[in-house]
């Protein structure tokens, strides 16, 4: 089977906190809606969404995964998310794809740090509040919970249905509100009147004929206003759903299919033509009969299987034999077959509309991100950049096989494809490969990953820390390389001028040469040995960021001048005005927010303390829980996570996101200098 047409489409991806019963409920509703005969567990292994060896050995998911199943005449695809704090990047991902995302909250957890990053990483999208595992929660614990769903995200989050009195089932509040059943808590009519009441205040035809005339609205009327109020988040709608018992569980069904939007009333991602300031936003309509616009945001590769791409409609029809351009690639390739999911099962299907998610295989040159598209008149089209937690913990990793080198380089490039939050650079200084995450479990998962599905093995060891340079002032310098060896010598000369920036800017090259004093065709060289100071540092090292370097002036000779002499020349030049323009080393810093038991706060704060580190907020989301949130240098983090779970005997959270950089202690400085001038400064 396949969508008819994009209106019948529901795209849908579950989000929140490791934990929250996602996976559960997605196994929940494909047994509701008749797509599979009895529902997989966590505990056996067998679920749909959760397939790959490594994620039944740890009993999470840990990429996303596509589901689909029909009801009441609509096509659900479901994107089941992962819930670690690790995992963030892979489940951000799914967001470009999807018109809904469902933000699930376990009843017995509460609100806990995943709900707020996806709550808050998804509102550009019409947002539905899930809360699960109803049944092992209290009618007063679940009132509570509402409560603080609403000081938290809201007047906006507002109950859709509720929990019936008896906890087997739950009592819609919206399209039948006359009925004769009382709920566990609250009131039906009144949440009816709130949603009805939040609604109408977006349509004031509709809010005259309600509040003048008194008339009762049929859910019909209110469709229209209903999907503006959740593209403009003036609504969330909050269900209740029990994932072991089924409750809830069909009702949610009804509410996708019927409440939730179609890929024409959703908000759609902003696609642009062009590059950086140039880039001019571009309409991308959800129409079978325009060009083909597709955008993939999952690759998955299997060093047995090859690559696997998934990716939205969002314009256009696809079918077998469709020929797609990747990118800019000027040479299109051939859709032989058109894959539909369901979890790790492949089917093939005639046709994808607007507004469908489908998939194709050992397509080598896809990649995340990439548009596809079958016409050149959508050459340089990209979706808006969007926005990822920068990964800040590191590992080297040093090959035990002499010649695997080579083979590790393409693991991780396969590996860095599927993750957008995975860094993967080469120390030079140190000679080692390096990978950095969001924290220790995502790195222990990557590097589980290397070695299972490449068969690799590896040493590991703590990376240098990716201390930066910049300057505080402003300085001058001229340079001249001059060589004679016989017959053609080389001749350049750069004078030019270095200018500090604001934090975080990285760098500007100018030029202000008159009079063609520097060749036109030498003035790439000069970028790139300026380049090339930049990368290695004049102080202690480390790559110079935050600086304008200006080119005013310089000389050529008509014989002797060539590309290698201007290349040293501003190679040397930029050394030199660095070192006058009072040069700093900067350290990394990071965020990091824990959540911890109140008694446990004095301990918590000294060890920030310990680590340099300075409390920035601290909050009190729920009795007897603190939030703090401190600012650290990267370079004392080691061994925190460890530390943390033993102060609070593994009953804590945290998250950690980069925090910039700012100047290091003068005894930093000092030893970073020294140790790099003690192996030679290279200049």
């Amino acid at each position: 089977m396949t969508p008819a047409s994009v209106h019948d489409i529901r795209n849908l991806a579950l989000l929140g906190h490791a934990g929250c019963g996602k996976t559960t409920l997605l196994e929940a509703l494909l047994v509701a809606s008749g797509t599979i005969g009895a529902a997989g567990t966590i505990e056996r292994g067998d679920t749909v969404s959760d397939f790959d060896p490594q994620e039944k050995a740890m009993g999470h998911s840990l990429s996303t995964s596509l589901a689909h199943l029909e009801w009441a005449g609509h096509w659900v695809n479901l994107l089941d998310t992962p819930g670690l704090p690790d995992l963030a990047g892979r489940a951000l991902t799914a967001l470009p794809a999807v018109e809904t995302a469902a933000v699930l909250v376990s009843a017995p957890a509460g609100i806990e740090s995943g709900t707020r990053r996806m709550m808050e990483a998804a509102r550009d999208k019409c947002r539905l509040v899930v809360v699960s595992k109803i049944d092992a929660a209290t009618p007063a614990s679940l009132a509570a919970l509402l409560d603080e769903l609403c000081a938290t995200f809201g007047r906006e989050c507002l109950p859709i249905n509720l929990p019936s009195a008896s906890g087997d089932s739950v009592i819609d509040c919206f399209f039948d509100p006359d009925a004769n059943r009382e709920p566990a808590f609250s009131s039906v009519s009144a949440a009816h009147d709130s949603i009805v009441d939040q609604v109408v205040e977006l349509d004031e035809a509709l809010m005259a004929s309600y509040l003048e005339q008194g008339e009762s609205l049929d859910p019909e009327q209110l469709h229209a206003p209903f999907e503006q109020a959740l593209r403009e988040g003036h609504l969330i709608p909050v269900c209740f759903v029990s994932a072991r018992t089924g409750a809830g569980v069909k009702e949610l069904l009804d509410i996708l299919g019927r409440l939730m939007p179609d890929p024409t009333e959703g908000n759609p991602p902003r696609f642009l033509k062009g590059e950086g300031a140039a880039a001019l936003e571009v309409e991308v309509a959800a129409d079978p009969e325009r060009h083909v616009i597709a955008h993939v945001f999952q690759v998955a590769n299997d060093p047995y299987r090859g690559k696997l791409g998934l990716f939205r409609i969002h314009q256009g029809r696809i079918s077998p034999n469709t020929q797609l351009y990747i990118g800019d690639s000027r040479k299109p390739f051939k859709v032989s077959h058109l894959l539909r999911l369901q979890g790790k099962n492949q089917t093939e299907t005639p046709l994808g509309v607007p507004g469908d998610i489908c998939a194709v295989a050992r397509v080598d040159d896809i990649h995340p991100d990439a548009v596809l598209h079958d016409s050149h008149d959508e050459d340089n089209y990209h979706l808006a950049p969007a926005s990822y937690p920068q990964p800040v913990f590191g590992l080297a990793l040093i090959p035990q096989k002499h010649g695997d080198e080579q083979k590790l380089a393409e693991a991780l490039a396969r590996l860095f494809d599927e993750d957008p939050c995975l860094e993967v650079g080469f120390d030079h200084q140190a000679r080692q490969t390096v990978v950095r995450g969001l924290g220790e479990l995502h790195l222990k998962i990557i590097l589980e990953q290397l070695r299972t599905r490449w068969n690799l093995q590896f040493d590991t060891a703590t990376p240098s820390v990716p201390y930066r340079e910049t300057i505080n002032g402003t300085a001058e310098a001229r340079y001249r390389h001059k060589k004679q060896s016989g017959g053609a010598g080389q001749f350049g000369e750069v004078a030019l001028r270095v200018e500090s920036l604001p934090r975080g800017a990285g760098i500007e090259l100018g030029n202000e040469v008159k009079g063609g004093a520097i060749p036109t065709n030498f003035l790439p060289a000069v970028e790139k040995g300026v380049r090339q100071a930049l990368a290695e540092g004049a102080l202690a090292g480390f790559p110079v960021q935050d600086v304008r370097v200006v080119l005013v002036d310089g000389k050529a000779h008509a014989v002797d001048s060539n590309e290698v002499s201007f290349v040293t020349a501003g190679r040397h030049a930029t050394l030199e005005a660095l070192l006058g323009a009072r040069p700093v080393v900067l350290e990394p810093l990071v965020s990091v927010t824990v959540k911890v038991a109140d008694g446990n706060f004095g301990e918590v704060s000294a060890e920030f303390a310990g680590r340099r580190g300075h409390l920035t907020t601290t909050e009190s989301p729920a009795s007897g829980v603190t939030l703090l949130t401190a600012v650290l240098p990267l370079a004392e983090m080691e061994g925190f996570e460890a530390r943390l779970k033993a102060i609070c005997a593994g009953e804590s959270e945290f998250s950690i996101t980069a925090a910039g950089y700012e100047p290091a202690p003068q005894d930093v400085q000092q030893r970073l200098v020294k140790s790099w001038t003690g192996h030679g400064s290279g200049q």
